[in-house]
């Protein structure tokens, strides 16, 4: 990648983690700890708590109890300035529309590192055009951000999180509206640029795929956290996703693979009789 290099990641956590909106729990008690250079998956079904548990790292939302820890620091006791410069997010809720071309929404990602009204010298401009060229949306520098695809928003806006040039990424979701392409070079370029990493996913094959380690959150808890071949069984998968599945094993990589099996009654489908 062309730019100066991404600075050494650092060891996110969050310790004993409470978030209580509106007197609901959201998140419960949640311990977590990343290592420096770790890709850790978040998944759950929906309303786990994995976008709020998110939130409280990049201070969108203060824990009603407990700490968020990046290298032992408490993130809501650090200046903003500094943990922009330290930390980096894609969140579901940044994907507006802005009134903004491609170029100049990337270009926010340099705004941690400059000061008030100063311009973008030679290398923000090699950092953020190595940014677009990464995520394949160099050729739409130029183009109005709110006229995009749903997928050439989110590459721009993992671009502007790359541009930020953090050693730490949060990222909810971040391949929601990619094709498939899209979504294995967004997670392989998070592998390859080093950096300490917590996303959010849907999708376990992918989560299986790319992350070191998986967390599994329901109901605001944490039920298991581990490899993804000890994390991912069908007992876990029939308790916290409700479903049957079959877990294999990838012949040449041995990453587990899920393959939901359906249930013709609950499916729709016509039910074979003997």
């Amino acid at each position: 990648m062309t730019g100066v290099p991404v600075p050494g990641p650092g060891a996110l956590g969050a310790e004993d983690v409470t978030v209580v909106v509106n007197g609901r729990t959201l998140v419960d008690r949640v311990s977590l700890h990343v290592a420096p250079g770790e890709v850790l998956a978040l998944v759950g079904p929906n309303g786990a708590g994995k976008s709020t548990l998110l939130r409280t790292f990049y201070r969108v939302l203060r824990p009603t109890s407990g700490h968020v820890l990046l290298d032992g620091e408490d993130v809501w006791r650090m200046p903003g300035k500094r943990l922009a410069q330290r930390l980096a997010a894609v969140l579901q809720e940044t994907a507006g529309d802005f009134e903004l071309t491609v170029y100049e929404v990337v270009a926010m990602g340099r705004t941690p590192h400059k000061r008030a009204f100063e311009g973008d010298d030679a290398e923000d401009r090699d950092i953020i055009m190595g940014s677009l060229e990464e995520l394949d949306v160099a050729a739409l520098a130029q183009a109005p951000f709110d006229r995009l695809s749903g997928g050439e928003k989110q590459r721009v806006l993992i671009a502007r999180a790359l541009a930020q040039r953090t050693g730490t990424m949060v990222l909810d979701e971040p391949t929601n509206h990619l094709d498939l392409r899209h979504q294995l070079d967004a997670l392989r370029l998070v592998r390859r640029v080093g950096v300490t990493a917590v996303i959010a996913l849907h999708d376990l094959n992918l989560a299986a795929s790319f992350c070191d380690r998986i967390c599994v959150l329901d109901g605001g808890r944490v039920v298991a956290t581990g490899t993804p071949q000890a994390v991912l069984t069908r007992d876990l998968l029939a308790e916290v996703y409700r479903v049957e599945a079959e877990v294999s094993r990838h012949p040449g990589t041995g990453i587990p693979q899920i393959t939901v099996v359906p249930d013709a009654r609950r499916d729709g489908r016509p039910v074979e009789r003997g």
